[in-house]
């Protein structure tokens, strides 16, 4: 899993900095999910590493304009490019109006399905790899983050191990490899555990923006590996935060810190901080790490590599 940053200003796009986007890569099954679509982001995916015809499923958080005016464009894009088999949006009420309102006015009609899913909170999609779940943040309009679930594997089947208990290839070794107890034709029960290595504990990423701090976000990220968070303001300006409902740095910090996330990334920022000024974006850097110290500050482009947690060491009783 890894995640790269393709806009990460607040409101407006700046030289250095669009409006907000982040892809999700899914190396394992050749898939990038977007989470936001701001204005120009197809434009940042060209100018990354990331294939458009890979995109499968776009999350969206709100119907602020900075977070989907980029949608259409891109949509239209992948059909005249005539890549995508299916696209699955998942977004609040009024998306689907949106975009349908977008292709009767535009002339826009797609060569292939697209999906609008209204969201509530709780669990919007879910297969064998893989669920997401959402939840209601506090903002000016109806606002979701979203938490990404990988589910934990079994560790490498040993096949030589196998082969030598005499058990016959086949379905048996599929049902073996995913752990499970197997009953064999000559009446032995094997533990398909027992022929695994160390279980892959399934990580788990979440994106919370736009919203001001709450307890439903803490709740959605809590024991996340990596919270994505808006940072949109500096804490000297959290009056500001609470007239708009975004987030301090200092507001991030603290839903990482009541989550017991293990990294936060800080994105989403207002121009306002653009370095000459009395606070620059460092100064909100330095504010988080004082109460949450493993925190960075997103920048456009920014590939983050999810890692795996360790497996737990085996403590001796002895």
């Amino acid at each position: 899993m890894q995640i790269t940053f393709l806009g990460t200003s607040s409101g407006v796009p700046t030289r250095s900095r669009n409006v907000s986007s982040i892809a999700l890569r899914l190396p394992q099954r050749a898939e990038v999910w977007l989470f936001d679509c701001g204005e120009g982001t197809q434009h940042q995916i060209l100018r990354s590493e990331l294939r458009v015809s890979q995109i499968t499923r776009i999350f969206v958080t709100h119907m602020h304009g900075d977070h989907i005016y980029g949608l259409m464009g891109l949509l239209a894009s992948c059909g005249l490019a005539g890549n995508p088999s299916r696209i699955d949006i998942y977004g609040p009420p009024k998306l689907d109006e949106y975009l349908k309102a977008c292709g009767r006015y535009s002339q826009t009609h797609f060569s292939y399905p697209v999906k609008v899913h209204t969201v509530q909170p709780g669990l919007v999609f879910e297969d064998e790899d893989f669920a997401v779940i959402c939840g209601a943040l506090t903002h000016r309009v109806p606002a979701f983050g979203y938490r990404v679930i990988e589910k934990d594997k079994p560790g490498r089947f040993d096949v030589d191990r196998a082969v030598a208990l005499g058990i016959p290839p086949g379905p048996i070794y599929g049902q073996l490899k995913r752990g499970n107890v197997v009953t064999l034709p000559d009446g032995r029960i094997i533990n398909g555990q027992e022929l695994c290595g160390e279980t892959q504990t399934g990580r788990k990423f979440v994106y919370c923006t736009d919203t001001i701090y709450c307890d439903s976000a803490v709740e959605l990220a809590a024991d996340a590996d990596v919270l994505v968070h808006e940072a949109t303001f500096a804490h000297q300006d959290a009056e500001l935060a609470y007239q708009r409902l975004h987030s301090t740095s200092t507001m991030a910090a603290q839903v990482a810190l009541g989550a017991q996330a293990r990294q936060l990334i800080m994105t989403h920022f207002s121009p306002r901080y653009a370095p000459g000024n009395a606070i620059e974006l460092g100064d909100l850097l330095a504010e988080a790490k004082a109460i949450f110290p493993h925190t960075i500050m997103a920048h456009d482009f920014l590939t983050y590599e999810i890692p795996r947690r360790p497996t737990p060491a085996l403590v001796s009783s002895s």
